[in-house]
């Protein structure tokens, strides 16, 4: 994304062409099963291999046949036959908590250039970053922000409509998501921020009487009077803490706020229906971060009182100016973050980091504080609340460093894709630190189609498992050990554009499990198999990844499972960023020593390919 142009054609409206994507294609069964097929034999034995083979056979020709009969007639009705199972299962059916397992984080692009870390910056900082967002909504509301678009084709924009003024509200079995946003075509909608700082809500509205918005210095002057009256009055409650609770008891809770009183159901209301939280992060060495692995870890699990875990998107800004972020992972995926950051971090650069305009003397409004009635009840779910996500937030690592030896350009010089060459390196990785092939998760965008969001690409390939053996081999001759990575690269390359257009096998797999539960049968047996959860189904995989981009901006996720590993990265013309995540309880996992594996990797892939190059 780095040089996109933000803003669109002239006359080309950024949800345009939603009713003229085409439907999410329901894949082929038999291409379904061989592609799963093919994942699971990196972890089975030769007997257990075939004990699977006529596992896939029995559900192939039996109970698979009629669920998939069943899809097909699904996908010949709904424009998305995925897209309601998948925001359920995925993320609104869970009950425990989610707000360090569940959201993703990460920190404005703004480390490496144009804003160093730099003491009593926060205000300044904060409002010109608040005023590059709300240009950003502005964008979205005027329909002028540029539609995506991959070779020419246009795709999905309906997440973007979910990162202004959305909220994920607790239930006691399922949440739900509530999106205020509208375009200016369909009407009015909210234009109040909420400022969370020393455990106190406040709100203001972000535009001024007229309808323009608010001037960086007016900004900085509403976030002024919140920072002055709690530097000068006792910290709050921390109401906050409670969306990071497991989501019955949040739900209960609640219910129970509102019960209180009317003036509860309206801060309630205000909160939810915010365009976004900016979070003012009081003064301490500890919430003044100043390197990667600080910021990714303060996004992740940081200081809960800094942050209202259901909201879609928090932005956090430090002392020392520096600033992250804490999303809610169910309204969208790390795409939209990415566009939002990387806007904000070009119109940064454009202005060298400064207000160059008018700073004018309009009178405004203070802004409100949102003062809950609260009871006993409620202040012991909090402390309750506060330990447990303290608990979890102390077990999390988080690893985020810079391999600064090359990057994209080089890695295409070589003629090899850049986000193969990671996962590869990845692979190779892994193997050598637990002796063992690691089921892997990677993102696969399926916006091409109709609110499409994400297939599951599975890097662990029975050809990367190969080339990673070969590597273990002393014996192995480098020309052997080149022609088994070209032929994983290969592989990778096909799997990937087979799950853009859909074609993956988890997420036909998922439909066809969901519809058995809706006829009211067993589970299947395929589900039940032991090479399905070692392959990584059901959520089971070690290894958790994502390329998020081409950018500065990077972000990072908690493991999948206990003994497994979150990978995000980010690729740049000189370098690779990562942030690798992982369980302090698990003494089979170390973030250091997975990134030190992995540049160790890198360099021996760019020595296999240097002996490509000089055979061509």
């Amino acid at each position: 994304m780095e040089g996109q142009k933000f803003e669109g054609q002239q006359g080309e409206r950024t949800f345009e062409h939603q009713d003229s994507l085409p439907a999410l294609p329901v894949p082929s069964l038999d291409e379904t099963l061989t592609k799963y097929l093919d994942s699971v034999r990196p972890f089975a034995t030769d007997e257990e291999l075939a004990h699977t083979r006529e596992v896939v056979r029995r559900f192939k020709e039996g109970v698979g046949a009629k669920l998939h009969a069943l899809l097909l007639r699904r996908g010949a009705v709904r424009q998305n036959w995925l897209e309601e199972w998948w925001l359920n299962k995925a993320y609104l059916e869970s009950r425990g908590p989610q707000q360090i397992t569940g959201n993703f984080g990460g920190p404005g692009p703004y480390l490496e250039h144009v804003w160093p870390p730099k003491a009593g910056t926060q205000l300044e900082r904060a409002a010109i970053l608040l005023w590059h967002h709300l240009n950003f909504w502005h964008l979205l509301r005027t329909e002028r922000l540029a539609t995506h678009r991959a070779k020419g084709v246009p795709l999905d924009m309906h997440q973007f409509r979910m990162i202004f003024g959305t909220c994920k509200i607790p239930g006691e079995k399922c949440d739900s998501i509530v999106c205020h946003f509208k375009t200016e075509a369909e009407g009015a909608c909210p234009s109040h921020v909420v400022v969370l700082c020393h455990g106190r809500i406040f709100t203001f509205d972000s535009l001024a009487p007229g309808g323009d918005i608010l001037t960086p210095p007016e900004l900085q002057s509403q976030l002024a009077v919140v920072k002055g009256r709690c530097a000068a009055e006792p910290e709050g409650p921390g109401l906050s803490v409670l969306t990071a609770g497991d989501r019955a008891s949040w739900a209960k809770t609640r219910q129970h706020l509102l019960s209180l009183c009317a003036e509860n159901v309206e801060h309630i209301n205000a909160v939810e229906s915010s365009l976004l939280v900016l979070v003012l992060e009081q003064a301490s060495p500890s919430a003044s971060p100043s390197d990667y692995s600080e910021l990714q870890s303060w996004a992740l699990a940081g200081n809960a009182r800094g942050r209202w875990g259901d909201k879609s998107y928090n932005l956090i800004v430090f002392e020392n100016g520096t600033c992250v972020s804490n999303c809610d992972h169910a309204p969208y995926d790390a795409m939209v973050l990415v566009s939002t950051t990387s806007y904000a971090e070009n119109t940064l650069k454009r202005d060298d980091g400064v207000w160059v305009g008018e700073v004018p003397l309009r009178p405004l409004p203070q802004p409100k504080e949102l003062r809950f009635r609260l009871d006993e009840r409620i202040l012991s779910d909090i402390a309750h609340s506060e330990a447990l996500y303290n608990r979890q937030a102390k077990d999390l690592q988080v690893v985020s460093l810079a391999f600064t030896a090359f990057g994209k350009l080089l890695i295409k010089q070589r003629g090899l894709h850049p986000d193969t060459y990671v996962q590869l390196a990845l692979q190779l990785a892994y193997y050598r630190l637990h002796g063992r092939p690691g089921c892997c998760y990677e993102t696969a965008s399926t916006r091409k189609f109709y609110h499409g969001r994400t297939e599951t690409m599975r890097p662990c390939t029975p050809e990367a498992v190969a080339w990673c053996r070969a590597m273990q081999e002393p014996s192995t001759p480098t020309g052997r050990r080149l022609e088994l990575m070209l032929e994983a690269f290969d592989k990778h390359n096909r799997l990937m554009k087979d799950c853009e257009n859909n074609k993956g096998c988890d997420r036909h797999l998922l439909g066809l499990l969901l519809l058995a539960e809706d006829e009211g049968l067993p589970v299947p047996e395929l589900f039940r198999d032991p090479s399905f959860t070692k392959s990584g189904g059901g959520g089971n995989f070690v290894l958790s990844t994502s390329l998020v981009g081409y950018t500065n901006t990077l972000g990072a996720v908690a493991p999948m499972v206990p003994h497994g590993y979150g990978f995000f990265y980010r690729i740049r013309d000189d370098r690779l960023v990562v942030s690798v995540t992982a369980w302090r309880s698990c003494p089979q996992t170390d973030g250091e020593r997975l990134y030190h594996a992995f540049a160790a990797a890198l360099h021996e892939m760019q020595c296999l390919a240097l002996t490509r190059a000089a055979r061509l």
